[in-house]
């Protein structure tokens, strides 16, 4: 029998806070979602979040990292499937790739869920009367921090085309998380945006060499001096690496992971 909860409450707030690390995505909707993928015959319970426009699947309620997520951005439609004998509310979501049916515990909260998933891609509300007025006021505030989630990520687009190197290296060479921005940029680069990652690699204050900024939690710089075909990391113990892109990835490897390079999804 599926696992059901009438009152679904958040997850511990060590849990909420790894989860939040992990996909760095704003959180907007949670709770019990029965899932079918259109190759399968049974449904399968999961906990469920929804974060911009993934949704990611959890084992269960306490689970910290996640099982599935699906990119429901290229949704084309979200359609109402008759409750069944249990009562519980269905619906499909149709999506370029396939289509996955969704099965909440009751009407509302199967409403709930399709406003909201509705909401987030198609950016404006679902003109359905039935929405009650608490849903439709968190619909509202989660509209308008969509709206400026996706407006970072162009303007973190715009910055990513910006990108050059200094002459000192070729384009070739340079990682992904490259940006061709000011210190301080940087620091506002990480702060608007930390989905996009935590860890910048970014031209030297004397366009000679470059520099590493991060945010884990608080903004540091580090300088990376350029020594023929080598870079030495200026830390409390200095590192030579052969190359920019060792740079970033000693980074991430100090850290477990915990230090991602910022990177624009699209």
């Amino acid at each position: 029998r599926e696992q059901v909860e009438e009152t679904p409450q958040p997850a511990p707030r060590r849990i909420f806070q790894e989860r939040q690390r992990i996909t760095g995505l704003p959180l907007y909707l949670q709770g019990y979602l029965s899932v079918r993928h259109s190759r399968c015959q049974e449904f399968r319970a999961y906990w469920a979040e929804l974060r911009g426009t993934m949704l990611f699947f959890y084992d269960d309620k306490k689970a910290p990292t996640y099982s599935q997520k699906l990119d429901i951005s290229a949704l084309t439609s979200a359609t109402n499937v008759y409750p069944d004998e249990n009562g519980s509310a269905q619906f499909i979501l149709m999506l370029s790739n396939g289509e996955l049916e969704l099965k909440a515990n009751d009407r509302e909260c199967g409403e709930e869920w399709k406003g909201f998933i509705l909401t987030v891609t198609e950016l404006s509300i679902p003109p359905d009367q039935s929405f009650l007025p608490e849903q439709l006021r968190r619909m509202h505030e989660v509209l308008e921090k969509e709206k400026e989630r996706r407006m970072m990520l162009k303007n973190c687009s715009s910055a990513s085309l910006s990108r050059k190197s200094p002459p000192s290296s070729t384009s070739a060479a340079l990682p992904v998380c490259f940006y061709a921005v000011s210190r301080q940029e940087a620091t506002e680069m990480l702060e608007k945006n930390p989905s996009c990652g935590n860890l910048i690699l970014r031209p030297g204050s004397d366009s000679k060499n470059y520099a590493i900024t991060i945010r884990a939690p608080h903004i540091k710089h580090y300088k990376v001096v350029s020594k023929g075909t080598s870079y030495l990391l200026e830390l409390e113990r200095q590192v030579t690496l052969p190359s920019l892109q060792e740079v970033v990835n000693y980074f991430v490897a100090q850290t477990r992971g915990n230090l991602k390079p910022y990177v624009v999804r699209t």
